[in-house]
């Protein structure tokens, strides 16, 4: 259980790493407070996302704007009059609001009618007055007013203010120089409202305030993104409804007129405020915090508008309140998504070099990180305020932390892994700490060779330069083919090539791809000689192998020079396998049919007896592979053309690279494209050629019978007449095809 505990960690040190290190340094940073503007600005934007509501039609403000000071100074009322203010308030009162508030001081008479404007708020039950309770180095407590006091009618107006100066909570009640809590005015004039409406207010069990079923979370000094923050009294953030167009307006000139709309404060909430520049009752919100315009300000009394209709939009209307997780809660969504940033770019740490996949991680981080954003989105526009900044640093730190580590290990991994072949070789190797070791393991896994024929020959014609050409274009579309159906290029032996599938890593479907591959490669190489055609050089050809068996895979060598490779008499096997193929072929051996299963198309099955093996066994020629690879080689029905005369050869078997000393005579009777038709005298020759037998062959081409330059070819195992054969050419000279044309076309 240790040992698959230790590879389980060893698998995923880099997330073990990054992860936990990372969240804690950026966990350390919020507590700190660095992160706390962040958060807020955050939160801002979120606000500034939101569509816009609906006019909240319960409440109107009288306002007192900048032409309202200049009309009412012109007349000799400016400041405002008691008197003045006790007519406006009884303008309004004529329209029996539920509540009207006075966002005024007026701890002091002001002018003359003071006495009126006694008897207003006597007379006047559903009226607050406001006061100021907390003091400040620069501000200080200013009274109420004394009768409006007397009768239990007076609020509290002040707003908490964040570091940044913006306004995000409100009150609902906080305790003055007397620890005796003061409601806030906000609060009064939702109560008269509710009251109205028969809707109880009260506290819970626990002393928190609820309206109606609506319960209202009290604001902790470390709730959201907040940190430390002052908590003092029972506050609240505040989810504003936009700005102050939410909210009907009206000139307080014009109610001290009487312009005033029939009904427009009946049933309603009237609040008295001042809104103009100069007044200076102005304060930041999240609203001002728009970057494509200089910030604005939003007016105290419509800051109270919006408190107020937090609180009968929750109870009356269902709106969501701002809520925040528990601490250990955020905790574990910041930790998640360093996780995830962590994960991701562990994965994609041998994702390959071309620019496309090196954008990936670039890309996935990118849209990881517009999906948190838009799931804080989501939760905001439910009433959740969840971090954002934190987990979107995690997300990117773990990353960056991941990305560094593997950097930092670079140096090591090229100086290690430079005698490996493969990305997957490479992987393996990194995820198992057992795995630079010497030795191997046995597993089951399928293995394809594959040769191109004649190519020995034909490099004989060519230079060096050349044949490095031919290879090197060969191998990379072979390569190609072999990346994308996840095969280990175990081994290049000059024109050949043997992968492994199953290994390192053992996948169901193994026998399937190698299998698909092999069809692939053999149609890929249609675009290898479209290449060989514009370069003026030969067609080639490829015969492929396929084995499924079980064999010894793992580090082969020493020390200084280690080798990712396998030993087993099935690989000799396998090779045996291809040397049965002509070109365009695909032989696998029946262990691998049975592991593919009908998906696969045989066109063709032979016994054949192999060196090595003291059984015969069963090899099947594929044309294709149906599921979901979908792939079929081209089948093309061979046709042998009559020559008008027989051209005389002779021809001796090749034994691997040997060739026999016995030269054989016969005569060529037929041609096709790629093979002919040979016959020979039973009389001097009794050896009858066995079927897959390489031979090499020699035309008499000429009238004083000049021998031809060697050309290469495979015994086919094809039906024919008495005393001949039919052969596949697998290398002929270019005089020599030159020649076949002459024979054809007579």
């Amino acid at each position: 259980m240790w040992t698959a505990m230790k590879k389980k960690i060893w698998q995923w040190r880099g997330i073990l790493i990054a992860a936990p290190s990372v969240s804690i340094f950026v966990l350390l940073l919020r507590f700190s407070g660095l992160l706390q503007m962040l958060e807020l600005a955050a939160l801002d934007q979120m606000f500034l996302l939101r569509s816009p509501e609906p006019l909240d039609s319960r409440i109107v403000i009288v306002e007192i704007n900048e032409s309202d000071v200049q009309k009412l100074g012109k007349r000799g009322n400016w400041p405002l009059s008691d008197g003045v203010l006790a007519k406006i308030i009884e303008n309004i009162k004529q329209q029996q609001p539920s509540g009207i508030g006075l966002d005024l001081y007026r701890d002091l008479p002001v002018g003359s009618g003071h006495d009126s404007l006694v008897k207003v708020f006597a007379s006047t039950p559903n009226l607050v007055g406001v006061q100021k309770v907390a003091e400040s180095e620069d501000s200080s407590a200013v009274a109420p007013p004394p009768t409006l006091k007397k009768l239990g009618q007076v609020g509290a107006n002040d707003f908490p203010l964040d570091g940044d100066g913006k306004v995000r909570r409100s009150l609902m009640y906080l305790a003055d120089k007397n620890d005796d809590n003061v409601f806030s005015f906000a609060f009064k004039l939702a109560y008269l409202y509710l009251s109205d409406r028969n809707i109880e207010v009260g506290q819970t069990d626990d002393f928190l305030v609820k309206t109606g079923n609506v319960i209202y979370p009290l604001f902790k000094s470390n709730d959201g993104g907040y940190i430390r923050a002052e908590d003092q009294g029972y506050q609240v953030i505040i989810n504003y409804r936009r700005s102050r167009q939410n909210f009907r307006h009206i000139s307080i000139i014009d109610v001290l007129e009487n312009r005033v709309p029939q009904d427009l404060f009946k049933g309603r909430i009237a609040l008295i405020g001042p809104t103009a520049e100069s007044l200076k009752d102005l304060f930041y919100t999240p609203y001002s915090s728009n970057i494509f315009t200089a910030p604005k300000r939003m007016a105290g009394i419509v800051i109270h508008a919006h408190a107020i209709s937090q609180i009968l939009s929750a109870t009356l209307d269902n709106r969501p309140l701002i809520k925040t997780w528990h601490k250990p809660q955020e905790w574990l969504w910041i930790f998640l998504w360093a996780v995830i940033g962590a994960t991701l770019r562990w994965r994609q740490r041998y994702s390959g070099t071309s620019k496309r996949k090196s954008l990936l991680p670039l890309i996935s981080l990118l849209l990881l990180g517009c999906t948190l954003i838009g799931i804080s989105y989501l939760a905001f526009l439910g009433g959740w305020w969840i971090p954002i900044v934190p987990p979107l640093m995690t997300l990117i730190g773990s990353g960056i932390a991941v990305t560094a580590y593997v950097a930092g290990t670079a140096g090591v991994i090229r100086k290690t892994f430079g005698r490996y072949l493969t990305d997957e070789v490479v992987a393996n190797l990194l995820e198992n700490p057992e795995g630079l070791k010497l030795g191997g393991e046995r597993k089951k896994i399928t293995i394809l060779t594959s040769d191109l024929r004649g190519f020995t020959a034909t490099s004989e014609r060519l230079s060096a330069e050349e044949v490095i050409k031919i290879i090197n274009l060969y191998l990379g579309y072979m390569a190609d083919v072999i990346t994308q159906y996840q095969g280990t290029i175990d081994e290049f032996m000059g024109d050949g090539i043997l992968v492994l599938f199953g290994a390192p890593i053992t996948r169901e479907d193994d026998a399937k791809r190698a299998i698909a591959c092999a069809v692939s490669m053999q149609l890929a190489m249609v675009s290898v000689n479209e290449k060989m055609q514009q370069m003026g050089l030969p067609k080639l050809e490829m015969g492929i192998g396929i084995n499924t068996a079980e064999v010894v895979v793992g580090n082969i060598g020493s020390e200084k020079r280690t080798k990712y490779g396998i030993i087993g008499s099935q690989v000799n096997l396998t090779y045996r396998i291809e040397s049965y193929t002509v070109g365009g072929q695909i032989f696998v051996s029946e262990s691998t049919i049975n592991e593919v299963g009908s998906i696969v198309k045989v066109i063709g099955h032979k016994e054949v007896q192999t060196k090595g093996v003291m059984q015969p066994i069963n090899i099947y020629e594929i044309g294709g592979i149906a599921g979901e690879y979908n792939l079929y080689l081209t089948q093309e029905e061979e046709i042998f053309w009559q020559l008008p005369a027989n051209i005389p050869l002779q021809y001796a078997v090749l034994d691997g690279k040997d060739i026999d000393s016995t030269i054989i005579k016969g005569e060529l009777i037929k041609l096709s494209a790629k093979g002919a038709q040979v016959c020979y005298d039973a009389t001097m020759n009794s050896v009858v050629l066995q079927p897959f037998t390489n031979l090499k062959l020699n035309f008499f081409i000429s009238k004083n019978n000049s021998m031809s330059p060697d050309t290469y070819a495979k015994v086919l195992d094809k039906k024919a007449e008495a005393n001949t054969f039919y052969i596949h050419f697998t290398n002929i000279p270019p005089e020599v095809e030159a020649q076949f044309q002459v024979w054809v076309k007579i």
